[in-house]
């Protein structure tokens, strides 16, 4: 059995299950046993053996006939009992193993942008295929075996007892052999399972970034170079894969080792009984002998299933860790307890010397912001790479926490508002314009339950990407690839937008959001922008000054601080490196239109 904070709740969930399993399984245990009596009962019977008293006497063929039918009805009574225990047990595992990966999916999306981070995909994912499928074993089959071993081994060791206690006490001596060698050989066990599952997480990090950026190695010619890498990363898996399978087959050789060893044991000194020439049952029958040799045949399997049940256990244990520590993983991001409840944010955004470093680190990315965004206002952020405005746009999501005061909307602390209430609010266009493997309406929708292809239609067309959506043979039902690989970045980038403006936010965040398509297309989604977002809150960063030039306020940034503000005209008198930034982009301009 498996026990931690985060699976002991499922004894008292399914309590009943396991209890209706574990009774079809004492039902199947206590008649498999009797078949070896028949058995033996049948063999003295036919022996004919004066001085042997057989329960069964069969002196003619027709006395055969109700001994097989009662054979046969203990055989369909086990068959029922299997089928019922499958049910109730392996049922349970699976309903076990559904919770918990809907509670670690849970928790997941709980975490915050800090701890992913740290992490890498392909470890994740592990912890949600093989660790959550060794957790599942032990619930499933390692239910079964423990009890299995409990109550079979526990019945045919009794019954093995009473038909001579000498064999038995001698067979008992390897028996406890095997007890004291799966005790130390599951603690080996369990530290190469470790190993193994982070070989494992190391091959799928691999694997899955190279899947991502196949295109780069391509276009590197690097896949010579990417193919031997990957050969190193699956020779280490290999080896820990192979350093586990060495200590498990030595559990399982040495437990099949004793088994064959008790056999001999039974053999030799059931014959001398028979015989018998030792011990003081007189009446030790070869009836007897087949009998007690069908009860160990019984033991057999409780006796294989201790080495695999100390196995699968070591390898539960260790991802139980590796899954308790996911789920204790605490929850930064958070409503604070004295939450204010307000019923809309309308969109006013008020920085109040904002100041700002990454968790874990001292660099401050942000130093000092003091900006006021009026509800309805379009402001344009703009600066050079690593400025800081990203972090800006991500601070006003509540990704990060902050201190008191820091960062207001209409006047409440972020850090007070309901975190619902804000990211309602807002609709956010990514910078790297991540799609869903789905159909384009769903990824435009993606803020609602339902789809609404009208409306989804209308946001199209306002994010200027109507045109290319019909042009595809499927339309708005196209499937499009893992992480939109199918489509272009300005199809990305503009269905990324129309997800944005479906959500009718009060303020509506587009970081870099035009930089994969031409200047046409930019300034005809800005202007549907202005047509269809008056007075609400629009936040753009931007590189190309054009994209921004009409804003009505203009921040730009410069290594985390707010170098300059003020409209397109104000800044090209009173800041130069914005005066710069435009002279050098027109230049540029008219040499690409001379191309």
């Amino acid at each position: 059995m498996l026990f931690g904070k985060h699976v002991n709740k499922f004894y008292l969930k399914y309590g009943v299950f396991f209890l209706l399993g574990i009774g079809a399984l004492i039902v199947v245990d206590i008649y498999q046993l009797e078949i070896p009596e028949y058995i033996g009962n049948i063999i003295d019977a036919l022996n004919d053996d004066p001085d042997v008293n057989s329960e069964i006497v069969i002196n003619t063929l027709a006395d055969v006939g109700p001994v097989i039918l009662e054979i046969l009805w203990i055989a369909l009574f086990i068959v029922v009992g299997r089928f019922a225990w499958r049910i109730f047990i392996f049922g349970t595992s699976r309903r076990i193993d559904f919770d918990l990966r809907n509670k670690m999916f849970a928790h997941a999306e709980k975490l915050s942008q800090s701890y992913y981070g740290k992490k890498k995909t392909g470890g994740l994912m592990a912890l949600f295929t093989n660790d959550l499928n060794a957790i599942r074993m032990a619930f499933g089959p390692g239910m079964l075996m423990l009890f299995d071993v409990i109550i079979l081994g526990t019945l045919a060791f009794y019954k093995m007892y009473q038909l001579d206690p000498f064999i038995t006490y001698m067979a008992a001596i390897p028996l406890f052999l095997i007890a004291v060698l799966a005790t130390y050989i599951s603690k080996i066990t369990r530290k190469k399972f470790k190993e193994r599952q982070k070989a494992f997480e190391n091959l799928s990090d691999f694997t899955q970034e190279n899947f991502y950026g196949i295109s780069v190695v391509k276009a590197f010619v690097n896949e010579i170079r990417e193919i031997r890498a990957f050969a190193k990363v699956n020779k280490y898996n290999q080896e820990k894969n192979e350093a586990f399978i060495r200590v498990s087959t030595i559990l399982h050789v040495s437990v099949e080792l004793f088994i064959n060893v008790v056999r001999v044991i039974m053999l030799g000194l059931g014959a001398l009984l028979v015989m018998n020439t030792i011990g003081t049952n007189a009446t030790f029958s070869v009836g007897n002998l087949t009998t007690y040799i069908g009860y160990f045949g019984s033991l057999i399997w409780p006796m294989l299933a201790v080495g695999r049940l100390i196995n699968m256990r070591a390898q539960a244990k260790a991802s139980l860790d590796r899954i308790s520590e996911f789920l204790d993983e605490p929850i930064e991001i958070h409503d604070d307890r004295d939450v204010v409840n307000v019923d809309e944010i309308k969109g006013k955004i008020t920085f109040n010397n904002l100041s700002f470093a990454y968790p874990g680190t001292d660099a401050l990315v942000l130093k000092n912001i003091d900006l006021v965004i009026e509800q309805g206002q379009t402001v344009g952020i703009i600066g050079r790479t690593g400025s800081g405005k990203t972090t800006m746009v991500d601070l006003l999501l509540r990704l990060y926490n902050l201190r008191t005061n820091e960062l207001l909307l209409d006047d409440h602390d972020v850090m007070k508002l309901p975190i619902k209430t804000i990211r309602d609010s807002i609709g956010y266009v990514p910078q790297d314009n991540f799609i869903f493997t789905d159909y384009i309406k769903n990824n435009i929708s993606f803020a609602q339950d339902d789809v609404d292809i009208d409306l989804v239609t209308e946001m199209a067309k306002y994010s200027d990407v109507h045109e290319n959506i019909i042009d595809f043979p499927s339309q708005y039902d196209t499937m499009v690839g893992e992480r939109g690989v199918t489509l272009s970045g300005g199809q990305k980038q503009r269905i990324s937008i129309a997800r944005a403006l479906l959500k009718k936010p009060n303020i509506l965040i587009m970081d870099d959001s035009f930089s994969a398509v031409d200047t046409k297309t930019e300034e005809s989604v800005i202007k549907n922008l202005k047509k269809l977002r008056k007075g609400q809150t629009t936040i753009i960063i931007a590189h190309r000054v054009s994209t921004i030039k009409d804003a009505d306020q203009i921040v730009y940034l410069e290594d985390g601080e707010v170098y300059a503000k003020g409209t397109h005209e104000e800044l090209l008198e009173s800041c130069k490196l914005y005066h710069d930034l435009v002279l050098r982009q027109q230049l540029e301009s008219e040499l690409e239109e001379e191309e």
